[in-house]
């Protein structure tokens, strides 16, 4: 049984020149004696008993490359190197899950509700456990291929992460595995690099290429003990070349792996990148999970023959699950495992498996695969039994298994679980429980380890290695990277040059204190500000280096310190740029130590709080929490600097804040190091002005704190220490607290990377809107660790659909409207413009659809299938083409997109909408208005019925399995009622092999009711393909092949190819899988003609063009099909309004997240900034304080409305992917439903802000109401429809934040509070222009001006008058000029005198605010509202409505500075 299938795949397979290349090196080198054997040690367990055939040369050359091999594994062992096997055995396997029991869509309102409060409460102290894996046994030989198959959510991910000793996500594992003689403990903790699990997904640093991938991962595992003569680069060489060429990889070794964002190698490359990588860390056992879905039946049969390539060359122990998988590629496996509803129901030899469920009491249907057959066994709806007289003689009479239970039992009782037992006590006997083996296995895994590492370690290299080669990769991401660390670097060069013009060349005198103190500020805090950039960065890379660690490559804070080491060069070229403009530009104090001291600081902080955000990020396992407590911190660092409220004004319950923020102790230093050599000249002497012409100096006194009477010059050290509290002193003390906080964050940054690597886990399950009775299943049932939700019931009862079900489905797909017009094309040429010229992706084609027809449109990757269908359904925004379309041989109509119906490939939907609530939408926007409501829901209805989906009308489309979700999909399409045409792309894509028979099931008898259907499909399987009439086959460059019908069992299609020359189609193969073959479709295949030529002289051809001439001349003698709108739309404009925004409440009333995080920012905000600033006096620096507690309240626009852009962008992409091509309503209906929703939540948001701040900062109430109304509403419907329209100009939510920000920050800085408008110079034009100038007047001008100014005992300044004169009669004149009061007027000497009376002489001359300008201030503020609501309808038209060439470009110019990892 170890050796049921011994497939043997040709090694030069992938890249036959490329391995004829390598096997002469190899052999040259063996000769020669020049280069060592590193290969061997990759390839440790080939053995002299595999079988010799030399199929990877052709027979004229003398190089075989086994017999190298061979040759190697001799010289391996004359050098007494061990090497070792590992297979693995389970008995009694068993997997507990942690399960949720609630299956309710959350609200706002249920998470608000009290009762549901202690209800999750509840849960979460008592939570639900069920099982996923119940009792499974089997063994899993070094040099075996095990397939594991099983519907979504059966269990085969949990199987094979068991396997792969995942085990921390599960609640409880049961009964026993064996790692031949090591437990799952030994492994977990010694050798955790010999067994792995490789995941669906394949997801690699996007700017690292091929080679650096595979060579990044050669090296961490690099063996110590290698072959005399060998170094350790030469093997990582070695080992990188043969993985490269073994799998075909040398033409792209050069290539970035990329990713959504960024253009790499192709998705069956990177599929065989991740292979490379794994075997290049010379694991033993590997699990590969779906690893083939999305991928064509040729990539996924290449995948295959690569892991058995791999599998024979390096004898591992391979398992993989695999869906909708060839017989050719079932053909790879030795055994198989049949897994149904968390059951073991078969384990056994792959060529046994058919015919055991055969014997079972079941069939497979003509020409169906052996594993959809073996996955239809498992599927109530989808199996079909044998008739009792073709059973076995001694099963006849048997009842058949029917549930999960009876399967597994049946099994128990099979010759084939006794073999599989005996398999297991012989490899139990001869591996498991033996000493001597594990003496083996730990001398070769000690023999591999480096000199400097633990030999305990499950890493096999030293620390130090690892963070030298840590370092080397981490330099090579962020060279492949290089625009986004640029753009950093304008991003702050920018700034700097903002700051530096605004304070450009600052006076050495008073009048310049307060701004050289916010230039101070903004260096210290910019960098903490810039940091928290980086968080959804850090967890985008979290699963890759969590799949490191597992693998046993490095430990995971070596990439921390890598990121924080590398990042250092980087940040210091970054801050010195931006302090070289920055410094000199503003004219700070001119001294090279003053200078280097801001530097260093500047660099030491901005190192410091880069380690802090990432720190906070790796203390979570998921972005969404770690980025609200950024925010939250921010802005409790921003505050309690010291520089908006100084900490002798701080209450005292908060002041500790300042003694745990690194940045105050930055900005004291700076702002000590700064005022350390300043004495400024006083800007206001006091008194001055007419009358006061002759007096001296003696009897004045500068108005500024810390000035002294009779001196006109203000010492800096005191000024700061009276103000602030800071003083030159703890300079350096504080470079060491900042050192000390640095150290402190790299630590929490390397523990937490290191112990916290796991990401938060999502479960899998259906959710139902409230209200609703989800289905019963919901509550018990173990969904898999899979990518599709299980809508399995998991009861042990038949999940059969009942026969009233089946006949309200088929009655009501005979009752809709019958199609009767054909569909036609002739000559189609599609051309579209390239780098240096034109591109035709479509060449002459030809063909027609008819009603009561299934026509599949078929072709090799980039044959133009999905290019094809979108020009013909119209969906086309850039090209050429020519060619003619017709209906009955007659022009289209002009509605002919709203009377098509095209399904996309995509699920694009509403991820809160129900199934019921998507039909109906698109029922009544998309037939005509002249229908009923009533009649269009009725409708809906109906098609819930004929896509067999009432048991989920209410579930939420995004919690759906995919076979439920593309049956919305269809569902939705349907609704519209389209008369002429029903298009489909890809609709089986990504499906198991039952979920794609049920759609191609419904497909069919929807074209048996008389739909017109045409259908682009990849490679299916002969079942699926048996489901079309009629094919249109391309080949590469958009030619055609071949059109015509298919036949019975595709004979006509085989008979055509036959007859063109082609080989024979064996019965038993697959028609679509030939066909493809033959016409050299594929990666690896070749045709030896042109089919296209072939199909141009060939008769089918000229019939053809005579059925479509006969075609056009009978549908001529007709009318011709007239458009069913008035109209671009169906409905009118309000009516799309109204249904809109009802779809938009439902969509933000679902997403409690979002809105509880905009309502809790604002209700934290408003209480942090209320306390910091608590009670504030009626000084000149309470005075101070009130108006900087306003301006951070506006500052808090910029994460709410950071948080606006991916809601709208989510809504947006939904209407330009799927609805706007179904002219299904106006895109300014769509843009006025979102401002108009998204308005009362912020308004809602900014009130909560109100109540918990206007009064804890100790305004009058006499102030209230106009406050409330510009704050509280006024002004979130600014930032609300100003987040608008940045977004409305970005591709991405990434990039709006980004041009947000810039933008955010740029209007902040000039709103004259950072820098008074009288020294704003060049600037005060931005001053007029800034939203905020108005909106920061009308709201400190109104909220404290007319009050009156009582002087805190430092703001008195003491004047001497002349001799013979009072205070009193001495001050008269300046404070009738100017303003202010004497406390002590009866006085002769030392009198007290405060420089203002009243809020008005402080806010007018200081910060050019006055009381009376509140109403103007308000109609202004209007005024940039309405302007917003206009920008955001303009933008949206021409960005992405009329697609206007210059605002794209500059929108994917900007897309290109994407973050990649």
């Amino acid at each position: 049984m170890s050796t049921s299938t011994n497939y043997n795949t040709p090694r030069d397979y992938f890249d036959p020149s490329g391995f004829s290349q390598l096997s002469r090196t190899i052999s040259e080198q063996q000769r020669t004696s020049e280069e060592t054997n590193q290969t061997v040690v990759s390839l440790p367990t080939v053995s002299e008993h595999e079988d010799s055939s030399n199929d990877t040369l052709d027979d004229e050359q003398a190089f075989d490359f086994e017999k190298v091999l061979e040759c190697y594994v001799q010289r391996v062992h004359d050098a007494n190197i061990k090497t070792r096997k590992l297979g693995v055995v389970f008995e009694g396997l068993g997997v507990v899950g942690l399960g949720a029991s609630a299956s309710i869509q959350p609200t706002i309102g249920g998470l608000l509700n009290p009762i549901n409060i202690f209800r999750n409460i509840k849960k979460a102290r008592h939570p639900a456990i069920r099982n996923i894996l119940t009792d499974f046994e089997g063994v899993v030989r070094p040099g075996e291929m095990l397939l594991v198959l099983g519907r979504p959510g059966s269990g085969c991910s949990t199987f094979l992460k068991v396997l792969a000793n995942q085990r921390d996500e599960f609640h409880q594992i049961e009964g026993n595995v064996y790692y031949d003689s090591l437990t799952p403990e030994a492994v977990a903790k010694h050798y955790r690099g010999d067994v792995r699990y490789s995941p669906e997904d394949d997801i690699h640093y996007p700017t690292l290429t091929v080679d650096q991938t595979i060579r990044f991962a050669a090296a961490t595992r690099a063996p110590q003990k290698r072959p005399p003569g060998s170094t350790r680069q030469g093997h990582i060489d070695k080992i990188t070349e043969i993985q490269r060429t073994i799998f075909g990889l040398n033409h792209v070794k050069d290539t970035p792996v990329g990713n959504e964002a960024i253009r790499g190698v192709s998705g069956g490359e990177k599929k065989r990148v991740s292979i490379s990588e794994t075997l290049a860390t010379r694991s033993r056992i590997t699990s590969w999970d779906n690893s083939t879905r999305g991928l064509d039946a040729s990539t996924a049969l290449e995948f295959g023959r690569a892991l058995r390539i791999a599998t024979n060359m390096v004898k591992v122990s391979t398992i993989v699950s695999i869906y909708q998988a060839g017989e050719n590629l079932y053909e790879v496996f030795d055994k198989v495992c049949v897994i149904y509803e968390g059951r073991m129901v078969y384990y056994g030899p792959a060529s046994e498996a058919k015919q055991y469920f055969i014997e079972m009491g079941y069939q497979p249907i003509p020409r169906q695969t052996t594993p959809d057959f073996l996955v239809a066994v498992t599927d109530p709806n989808g199996r079909s039994r044998v008739k009792e007289e073709d059973r076995p003689v001694e099963k006849r009479g048997h009842p058949i298994p029917q549930t999960a239970a009876e399967f597994a039992d049946y099994y128990k009782r099979s010759e084939v679980r006794q073999r599989n037992i005996e398999d297991m006590e012989s490899y139990k006997k001869e591996h498991v429980g033996k000493s001597e083996k594990i003496t083996e296995y730990k001398h070769s895994a000690k023999e591999e380890h480096a000199h400097h590492a633990r030999r305990k370690s499950p890493y096999t290299i030293s620390l130090p290695m690892q963070v030298r080669i840590a370092m080397v990769r981490r330099a090579q991401i962020l060279r492949g990277s290089l625009t986004t660390q640029l753009l950093q670097t304008f991003v702050f060069a920018f700034q700097a040059v903002i700051l530096g013009t605004m304070f450009l060349n600052l006076p050495v005198a008073t009048s310049a204190f307060f701004s050289r103190g916010g230039v101070i500020f903004f260096s210290t805090f910019a960098p903490a500000l810039f940091s928290m950039s980086e968080i959804p960065a850090l967890f985008a890379q979290r699963p890759i280096i969590l799949r490191h660690q597992r693998a046993g490559m490095y430990h995971p804070m070596v990439e921390a310190l890598a990121m924080t080491a590398v990042d250092i060069p980087f940040t210091f070229i970054t801050i010195a740029v931006f302090s070289l403009i920055l410094y000199f530009s503003v004219r700070l104090q001119q001294t090279a130590a003053q200078f280097f001291i801001f530097f260093l600081f500047v660099i030491s902080v901005t190192i410091t709080m880069k380690a802090f955000f990432r720190g906070l990020a790796a203390s979570f396992k998921s972005p969404a929490p770690a980025q609200a407590i950024a925010g939250v911190l921010l802005l409790v660092l921003s505050l309690y600097t010291g520089y908006q409220i100084p900490r002798p004004s701080m209450i005292g319950a908060l002041r500790w804040i300042t003694w745990i923020n690194p940045v105050t102790y930055a900005f004291e230093s700076l702002i000590a190091n700064e005022f350390h050599t300043i004495n400024g000249e006083c800007s206001s002497l006091i008194p001055r002005g007419p009358g006061y012409e002759g007096i001296t100096i003696a009897n004045q006194v500068c108005s500024v704190v810390g000035s002294q009477p009779g001196q006109s010059t203000v010492n800096g050290d005191t000024f700061i220490g009276l103000s602030y509290g800071y003083y030159y002193k703890n300079l350096w003390r504080n470079f060491g607290i900042i050192i000390a906080f640095g150290v402190f964050f790299i630590s929490w940054l390397l523990f937490f990377t290191e112990f916290n690597t796991g990401s938060a886990s999502q479960q899998s399950m259906v959710l139902f809107k409230s209200g609703s009775k989800p289905m019963a299943d919901q509550d018990d049932h173990a969904s898999d660790e899979e990518k599709g939700q299980s809508t399995r019931s998991s009861s042990g009862q038949k999940e059969v659909v009942s026969e009233v079900e089946k006949q309200e489905a088929q009655e009501a797909l005979a009752s809709q409207p019958k199609m009767t017009n054909i569909f036609s094309w002739q000559h189609i040429n599609y051309t579209v413009p390239v780098t240096g010229g034109q591109r035709q992706l479509l060449n002459d084609i030809s063909g027609f659809v008819a009603p009561g027809k299934l026509t599949a449109l078929m072709g090799e990757s980039g044959a133009g299938k999905t290019t094809l269908l979108n020009v013909l359904a119209e969906r086309t925004g850039t090209g050429v083409i020519t060619g003619d379309r017709f209906l009955n041989g007659q022009a289209l109509p002009s509605d002919f997109q709203a009377q098509t119906g095209y399904v996309q490939q995509m699920d694009t939907h509403v991820p809160t909408t129900t199934v019921r609530e998507a039909l109906v939408f698109s029922a009544r926007l998309r037939q005509p208005a002249s229908v009923p409501t009533a009649e269009k829901d009725a409708y809906a209805e109906k098609c819930l019925q004929m896509c067999g989906l009432e048991a989920y009308a209410d579930a939420m489309v995004g919690t759906l399995g995919v076979e439920h979700r593309k049956r919305t999909t269809i569902g939705v399409e349907l609704a519209a009622k389209p008369r002429l045409l029903l298009f489909l792309d890809e609709p089986t894509s990504g499906l198991d092999s039952q979920s794609a028979w049920a759609i191609m099931a419904f497909l069919r008898e929807l074209a048996n009711n008389g739909q017109a259907i045409l259908c682009t499909i990849h490679q299916p399987s002969a079942e699926l393909f048996s489901s079309f009439d009629r094919l249109l086959l391309l080949a590469k460059g958009g030619k055609t092949v071949f059109f015509g019908d298919i036949g019975e069992n595709a004979q006509y299609i085989i008979e055509y190819f036959e007859r063109g020359g082609a080989r024979h189609c064996d019965p038993r193969e697959n028609p679509a899988e030939y066909m493809l073959d033959v016409i050299g479709a594929g990666a690896t295949a070749t045709s030896t003609q042109d089919w296209h030529n072939v199909w141009l002289a060939s008769d089918m051809r000229t019939e053809l063009q005579e059925t479509l001439d006969n075609i056009h001349a009978e549908g001529r003698k007709h009318p011709a099909v007239e458009s069913t709108l008035k109209s671009t739309f169906a409905t009118s404009w309000t009516y799309q309004v109204v249904e809109l925004l009802k779809r938009q409440h439902l969509a933000f009333w679902r997403d409690p997240t979002y809105l509880m995080s905009k309502l809790a920012m604002n209700i934290f905000g408003g209480l942090l900034i209320g306390f910091t600033f608590w009670k504030s006096k009626d000084s000149i620096q309470g005075s101070q304080n009130k108006l900087f507690a306003l301006f951070m309240g506006t500052i808090l626009s910029a994460p709410l409305g950071n948080q606006i852009h991916v809601p709208y962008i989510n809504m947006r992409s939904i209407y330009e992917i799927r609805e706007r091509s179904s002219r299904m309503y106006h895109w300014s209906a769509l843009t006025l439903a979102q401002i108009a929703l998204e308005i009362p939540w912020n308004i809602l948001g900014s009130s909560l802000f109100f109540l918990c701040f206007f009064w804890t900062v100790g305004f009058s109430s006499d102030r209230a109401g106009f406050t409330y109304f510009l704050y509280g509403v006024s002004f979130p419907i600014y930032y609300t429809t100003i987040a608008l329209v940045v977004a409305a100009l970005s591709p991405s939510a990434e990039i709006a934040g980004l041009l947000y920000s810039l933008c955010f920050s740029f209007v902040l800085t000039f709103d004259g509070v950072l820098q008074p408008f009288q020294q704003l110079g060049w600037w005060k034009w931005m001053y007029h222009l800034s939203p905020f100038t108005y909106l920061i007047e009308g709201l400190v001008g109104q909220a404290i001006g007319h009050q009156t100014i009582t002087c805190a005992e430092k703001e008195l300044v003491t004047i001497q008058p002349p001799s013979g004169q009072g205070c009193a009669t001495y001050m008269a004149q300046y404070i009738s000029n100017f303003g202010g009061y004497l406390n002590n007027p009866d006085a002769s000497s030392d009198c007290r005198f405060c420089s203002v009376r009243t809020t008005d002489q402080w806010m007018g001359p200081t910060f050019n605010m006055y009381y009376d300008h509140h109403w103007r201030d308000f109609g202004l503020f209007w005024a940039y509202i309405l302007f917003n609501i206009f920008l955001v309808f303009l933008f949206t038209y021409l960005a992405r409505v009329r697609q206007h060439r210059i605002i794209p470009a500059i929108s994917k110019k900007i897309a290109t500075f994407r973050k990649p990892s």
